[in-house]
């Protein structure tokens, strides 16, 4: 069972800890974002290329082409 503490001990605490977070840069940060969107799209792109080559191929399989 946690012990009880009071609301200021806490935030002693809380602030104590974040004070040890190795925080990013800038530069990484806006890094890392720009690898997330570029990957993000990558990912749009190939399932969207994907669906459509399966829709083709269900299309083409149950003779529902044009």
């Amino acid at each position: 069972m946690a012990s009880k503490s009071n609301p200021f001990a806490f935030l002693q605490q809380v602030r104590s800890e974040t004070s040890k977070v190795t925080w990013p840069s800038r530069r990484e940060t806006m890094i890392s974002t720009a690898m997330v969107l570029v990957m993000v799209v990558f990912a749009a792109l190939f399932f969207f290329a994907a669906d459509q080559l399966i829709g083709w191929l269900m299309s083409f399989v149950l003779n529902l082409g044009n």
